[in-house]
C-alpha cells in the first residue's frame, strides 16, 4: 500500500472510534477497513505515537480524548473480596459513573494497570465473564485485595455519591498521601 492509502486508512480508524458509542474490536475496525487486524494493530500504534488517547480494553479500542477529558475524574481506592468484583463495580455504573481502568501497586513490580472502560451493567456482565472464563485473574490478587480505580462521571456530584456508595458497601479505603499524589 502506499503512504498516501495508510494515512487515509488510520484517518478512518480514526473517524470509526469518534463515532463510536463503545469499544470497537479490532476485527471489527479490520472488516471496515479492508485490511488484517494486524494491520489495524499497527495502524493503532502509529496513531498513538502522534498523540491520539487510544486505549485498549478488553472489547476494543476507545478513543478517551472525546468523552473522558471533557468529565471529571476521581481516584478511588478499594478493597474487597474477588467474589464482590461485580458488586464493586454496579455500585458505581448504576450511579452514572465509569470506570475507567483498574490497577494495583505492586511492592516488587510497580503499577500495573488496565484500561477497563466499564460504564454499564451489561459491561460489568460482559467483565465478569471474562474473568469467569479462567484465563486470567484480577489484579486485586497480587495486593490482597486493594486496588485502584479512576472513575469518571458527568458531574463532581454524581463522584459524591460513588464515593458514598462504595463507603456504605465497605469497599472504599482512604488514599494515603503519596498515592494521592502520585496516582491521581
Amino acid at each position: 500500500m502506499s503512504v498516501g492509502s495508510g494515512d487515509a486508512r488510520r484517518e478512518k480508524i480514526l473517524e470509526a472510534l469518534r463515532g463510536a458509542e463503545g469499544p470497537l474490536s479490532g476485527g471489527a475496525l479490520a472488516e471496515a477497513s479492508g485490511v488484517s487486524r494486524q494491520v489495524v494493530v499497527t495502524d493503532i500504534a502509529l496513531l498513538r505515537t502522534r498523540g491520539e488517547k487510544i486505549v485498549s480494553t478488553s472489547r476494543g479500542y476507545v478513543l478517551t480524548a472525546n468523552n473522558a477529558l471533557e468529565r471529571p475524574v476521581r481516584l478511588f481506592k478499594c478493597r474487597h473480596s474477588p467474589e464482590q468484583t461485580a458488586d464493586e463495580l454496579t455500585c458505581v455504573v448504576d450511579l452514572g459513573g465509569r470506570v475507567e481502568d483498574v490497577f494495583v501497586n505492586h511492592r516488587v513490580y510497580g503499577k500495573v494497570s488496565s484500561e477497563l472502560g466499564i460504564g454499564s451493567r451489561r459491561d460489568v456482565e460482559r467483565f465478569m465473564a471474562e474473568l469467569a472464563s479462567g484465563v486470567s485473574a484480577p489484579l486485586m490478587e497480587v495486593t490482597s485485595g486493594y486496588h485502584f480505580h479512576h472513575v469518571s462521571a458527568e458531574s463532581e456530584e454524581v463522584l459524591d455519591e460513588v464515593a458514598q456508595a462504595l463507603s456504605e458497601h465497605g469497599y472504599l479505603v482512604a488514599l494515603t498521601d503519596y498515592e494521592a499524589a502520585t496516582f491521581s
